[in-house]
């Protein structure tokens, strides 16, 4: 498995922080490290991964870090609630909101989504949008509550139970959405197209079934169709299961469908990139020091055929990865509409009450140095709006113009090999002499 991020090794790392903790505590003075509670170390914990590790140290010197991490402990910190206050407080100011506290069953819930199980919620995926930090809807999950009620890619999250996510943040806000099934919450939307509603949304358990996979034929080709809807731990098993299926069913070319992925594990991103691409560079990852590492695929490919790949706003971070890895080189045209433009990567680590840390410590480039933060990727070819609701369906109009132009380039393929076979076998006539010269 590739490595997105250089990291010290796990005991190594827990000795550099205890360190630092030690030191820290020795800088406030007042206090000694045996006369901090455990939530005082709780913070003091959060604040020295972050200081660690954030893609942008700059950021420290205009919120003065360091003081807020003083104005932090200062105030009463006896529960795990007052901590969590706390190290929430010192994060904001950096104004990441993907760089965030997850308590106990935030933490637990997004990883039960990385592993690719059953999670019980409305299912909506949500993003910070780039240029003022409002919540979006990234995606619906296929077949949640939310798309059954017709939620769409780039709609703004207003209120949930009349409380504001930009208050709660990302985090909360995705939590005040998930809960036992049966219980029901109310969202207050506003549309892209500017409709402001309010709908109940009842929540229950939602298959997440990362991997679909189907045969496409009509009477002139066989494709094959592979739909991915999040990169959790099993993908890119499930991928290859999926690609060794169609294989085996004579398939002339693929379409590869990542419409309402919002990402997950980077590094199964980089794997599945890793099954289309022999050599070439997949991405290329900047970290806190600006170095940039080139992540390049193996040789050995398990699909090296035709393919296209559908994309839409609901393309976001690994998924866009991948997409930017086949467009660049070269390997796969993009159709659809402009990806969603998440260019960041968080590590996610486990803090010592069970709750966790997502911190941004890297930014990537596409192969050809492209960065889509807050920008996104343009397809190829741009296809007609309005979007269908039901990627895969029967009335998938997008998938369907996949189909044509797939079958197309095929068509066109084949014609101009047959023109330089037709062309390999033309021989110039012999010179003929006139005997009369």
């Amino acid at each position: 498995m590739h490595s997105t991020v250089k990291s010290w090794s796990k005991p190594l790392r827990r000795l550099s922080q205890a360190l630092l903790l030690i030191g820290l505590c020795a800088l406030l003075g007042s206090q000694s490290v045996l006369a901090l509670n455990d939530g005082q170390q709780l913070v003091l914990e959060s604040w020295a991964l972050v200081n660690e590790s954030y893609l942008e140290p700059e950021k420290f010197h205009e919120v003065n870090w360091k003081r807020l991490r003083q104005k932090a402990l200062e105030k009463q910190i006896s529960n795990s609630q007052e901590a969590y206050s706390a190290i929430e407080s010192i994060l904001l100011p950096l104004g990441d909101p993907y760089t965030r506290l997850l308590r106990p069953e935030d933490y637990k819930a997004l990883k039960a989504s990385n592993l690719g199980s059953e999670i019980n919620g409305v299912g909506l995926q949500l993003g910070a949008r780039s240029e003022d930090g409002q919540i979006v809807v990234i995606a619906p999950l296929e077949g949640s509550p939310a798309a059954d009620a017709g939620v769409v890619s780039g709609t703004e999250l207003l209120k949930v139970n009349d409380q504001s996510p930009n208050i709660l943040g990302l985090e909360a806000t995705a939590a005040r959405l998930r809960g036992e099934t049966g219980t029901q919450v109310l969202v207050t939307l506003k549309s892209p197209n500017g409709e402001i509603k309010e709908i109940t949304l009842e929540r229950r358990s939602v298959d997440l079934r990362p991997v679909r996979t189907k045969r496409l034929r009509n009477e002139s080709h066989t494709l094959g169709y592979l739909r991915i809807t999040q990169f959790s731990e099993g993908v890119p098993e499930q991928v290859n299961e999926a690609l060794q299926e169609l294989l085996e069913k004579d398939i002339e070319g693929l379409v590869l469908d990542l419409r309402n992925n919002s990402g997950g594990l980077v590094s199964s991103g980089l794997a599945v990139a890793d099954a289309f691409l022999s050599g070439e560079p997949i991405v290329e990852t900047k970290n806190r020091d600006g170095i940039n590492d080139a992540i390049p695929s193996g040789i050995d490919t398990l699909y090296d055929g035709p393919m296209l790949t559908i994309v839409n706003d609901g393309t976001a971070s690994a998924s866009e990865i991948l997409a930017g890895a086949l467009q660049d080189n070269g390997r796969s045209q993009l159709i659809g509409s402009q990806t969603f433009g998440k260019g960041l990567i968080q590590s996610l680590t486990n803090l010592s009450d069970g709750s966790g840390l997502a911190i941004t410590v890297a930014s990537y480039l596409t192969p050809k140095g492209r960065d889509i933060q807050g920008v996104g990727l343009m397809p190829d070819r741009l296809l007609d709006i309005p979007e269908p609701l039901n990627p895969g369906s029967l009335d998938d109009r997008w998938l369907q113009d996949a189909e044509l132009l797939m079958g197309a380039n095929l068509d066109l393929n084949k014609e101009e090999k047959e023109v330089v076979n037709e062309t390999e076998f033309v021989t110039e006539p012999e010179e003929t002499k006139d005997p009369n010269i």
